[in-house]
């Protein structure tokens, strides 16, 4: 499920919580460890990166916690026929099995994101925002000229569908510069990125967004709870203060590419 298992198994481990009260779940995301694990040498198939959440339905566990999860929506296109084909597992030169991703995986990633926001947003916007919504809909479905499809790299796309600002887009980037492709565990690396900076107050909302093979796109929804401290030690501790840096274009357009 590349990177969108992070998130849906979120959702599973919510959805146990309602049957097992006051009891806590531990998420772990993590490259592949069965025999799907890939053990050749292209940069583009290699995934790595682990994250562990905690989970907890007690309310003595409330003070302690970072976060509340406020919504989480997943979805798959796998009824579309050929969207399964942009995330295949193919071999290398040397014969090894891994996950290979197609360049015109933009154009369902844009499909996947369009749906699951519809239904995300139906359940966070406020009423004007949603008539809002709409007629920007309506707009662009009968009066807005028909753009063509480019080949950018996913997270620039996303930047540009969302119109966000470089500073937004910046986590994402960093971690994909950092680290490389970590998979489910990227939303994480991502999310320690923003607390090390100290861009996390308390009442802040926090939209985990991911990719995944099928093809997936599922978001989730937390709410800050607490005061963090950025000095508090996470993934980014070390060399927080060296970060942002730039990034050629080509590299991170090349990079992305490889983002799930």
């Amino acid at each position: 499920m590349g990177c969108s298992a992070g998130i849906l198994s979120i959702s599973l481990a919510k959805d146990l919580l309602k049957v097992h009260k006051n009891s806590t779940a531990l998420v772990l995301c993590m490259e592949s460890v069965s025999a799907n694990v890939y053990e050749g040498k292209v940069k583009s198939m290699l995934r790595m990166g682990g994250a562990g959440i905690l989970l907890s339905n007690r309310n003595s566990d409330r003070r302690k916690a970072k976060y509340e999860s406020q919504q989480i929506v997943r979805t798959t296109l796998s009824s579309r026929t050929g969207s399964y084909e942009y995330v295949m597992q193919d071999l290398d030169d040397e014969g090894y099995i891994g996950v290979s991703l197609s360049r015109a995986i933009l154009q369902v990633a844009g499909d996947a994101l369009s749906i699951n926001l519809l239904t995300l947003g139906a359940l966070v916007l406020p009423y004007w925002e949603l008539v809002r919504y709409g007629l920007d809909i309506i707009w662009k479905k009968i009066w807005a000229p028909a753009r063509k499809r480019g080949g950018r790299a996913i997270i620039d796309t996303i930047k540009d569908k969302l119109k966000l600002t470089d500073r937004d887009a910046e986590t994402s980037k960093m971690t994909l510069y950092r680290f490389g492709n970590t998979s489910s565990s990227s939303t994480w690396y991502s999310l320690s990125y923003l607390e090390a900076k100290g861009r996390v107050k308390k009442g802040d909302k926090i939209w985990q967004l991911a990719f995944g093979s099928g093809f997936k796109c599922n978001s989730a929804v937390w709410k800050c709870i607490s005061e963090l401290k950025p000095d508090n030690a996470n993934a980014w501790s070390d060399r927080i203060d060296q970060y942002p840096v730039k990034v050629p274009d080509r590299r991170v357009y090349y990079q992305s590419l490889k983002m799930i």
